[in-house]
């Protein structure tokens, strides 16, 4: 199938060259012209694990464009994946959305087009979409005829990091649309996922327990809420997990304990339970806060929701107030961060716990050093206030430090050896904001060990 994909993020980018790998005919548009021609020479803009390694396998099927004159026409699948950042009233900006619904009206030429939301939108967004793109299509002089078109809502469900596995080998695959040819034109684009038929890339073998993947076809609507639904869950389990450890600590308890004891009911799951600073990242946030803004909408109010942010800000503040009890006074006192980007195998620094962090730390009259070994670069680019804090080495972050906060779980921190910079630091206080540090073995070694629940 001819598809076209508006957007290269991690979306839009993943998106297009797992279609392209699977046989597709896949153009990706995007108006960055650095982008683009970075795309071209092989290179990825993201930082994506096995993602330059997917585009070169999926190279014969794959082009990078500026044009939607380029892109549009003749595609049988146009998959909208551009930003939709929270407004100041926590509402998504969809302005990019109507940009490029707008761009795609002008272009189409097919007798029948399926224009997908692929970004996180609103309930009630593919209505819209429809609107505009049958406003601006009538417009246009050189309306050809014959030509078709509908709307359907294709959520992803990526973990950055793991971005590839979740669109070859996914838990499930949701389309919506009202109109049933849509729908029919989805099930043929995926039926190699489905099925499993296709042969996978050589650096990403197949899962052994890998089984045919769940369609779940439906309406419009109900599509573009099941993504707020899952999202909104996944960010309420990991904050009760948080909660529950504030009483955990207070208690005597293990939250870690707790945790697993609680995982094993396979009712619950062991998955988003891990306690720690919070959650952050494109989705999480954004995304409840949308669904919260759309409830308002209906006067509905959604209390979990709301309770689930304001745990998850808490956190970020606990760890602060952790370090303060232990050292009682936080200024002058030098204290590294590892770990910059929201999770690890990503360079994505969006709503970033360590950011918050530091930016708190700092107003208490704390210094900061901070390290991260992937997302330093980005972190130059787009927080330059903090930019100069930057370590350039592990070692360097730790000489005469008072404290390091271990903020994000990069299998390089962990593997660390530990022991050798005890003796670097000024007071060998280590917070370990992800619990995943074995405090017995820190303390042996000579760390104060401190963890945000325990």
């Amino acid at each position: 199938m001819k598809v076209c994909v508006v957007g290269t993020g991690y979306v839009g980018l993943t998106t297009g060259v797992s279609l392209a790998f699977l046989g597709h005919d896949v153009t990706c548009v995007d108006l960055d012209q650095a982008k683009v021609d970075m795309l071209r020479g092989g290179k990825c803009p993201i930082y994506e694990p096995g993602m330059e390694d997917l585009l070169a396998e999926a190279a014969q099927n794959l082009t990078f464009t500026t044009s939607y004159e380029e892109a549009v026409p003749g595609a049988d699948v146009v998959f909208v994946a551009v930003q939709t950042p929270s407004a100041p009233d926590g509402s998504p900006d969809l302005r990019y959305l109507r940009g490029a619904a707008e761009s795609v009206a002008h272009a189409l030429d097919h007798d029948f087009t399926v224009v997908v939301n692929k970004s996180t939108v609103p309930i009630g967004s593919g209505n819209w979409v429809d609107a505009i793109l049958r406003d601006s299509f009538a417009t246009r002089e050189d309306r050809p005829e014959g030509v078709e078109f509908a709307v359907a809502s294709n959520p992803e469900f990526l973990r950055e990091g793991n971005a590839i596995a979740d669109t070859l080998y996914p838990d499930r695959i949701v389309i919506g649309s009202d109109n049933p040819r849509s729908l029919e034109v989805l099930n043929r684009l995926y039926r190699p996922i489905i099925n499993q038929t296709f042969t996978p890339p050589t650096f990403m073998p197949r899962p052994e327990d890998a089984n045919a993947v769940p369609l779940v076809s439906t309406d419009l609507a109900s599509a573009e809420l099941i993504k707020y639904a899952a999202n909104a869950f996944l960010a309420l389990k990991i904050s009760y997990a948080n909660e529950i450890g504030q009483l955990a600590a207070k208690v005597g308890a293990d939250i870690t304990e707790v945790a697993r004891g609680m995982g094993l009911d396979q009712r619950i799951g062991s998955r988003f339970l891990q306690p720690g600073v919070g959650w952050g990242g494109s989705c999480f946030g954004k995304d409840t806060k949308a669904l919260i803004a759309t409830a308002s909408e209906y006067n509905l109010e959604m209390p979990i929701v709301k309770a689930a942010r304001d745990v998850n800000s808490r956190q970020r503040a606990i760890a602060v107030e952790r370090l303060q009890d232990e050292l009682r006074i936080l200024k002058g006192r030098k204290i590294g961060l590892l770990g910059l980007a929201f999770k690890p195998n990503t360079d994505d620094l969006r709503d970033a716990p360590a950011l918050d962090i530091a930016n708190s730390l700092l107003a208490r009259g704390a210094r900061v050093k901070l390290h991260d070994p992937v997302a330093s670069e980005r972190f130059r680019a787009e927080q330059p206030e903090l930019a100069p804090y930057l370590s350039a080495t592990i070692d360097d972050l730790f000489a005469d430090c008072d404290a390091v906060v271990l903020v994000t779980e990069w299998a390089q921190y962990l593997e660390l050896d530990w022991s050798k910079f005890v003796g670097l630091m000024r007071n060998p206080v280590v917070l370990d904001g992800r619990h995943v540090l074995d405090p017995e073995r820190m303390r042996r070694i000579g760390y104060k060990y401190l963890a945000v629940a325990r």
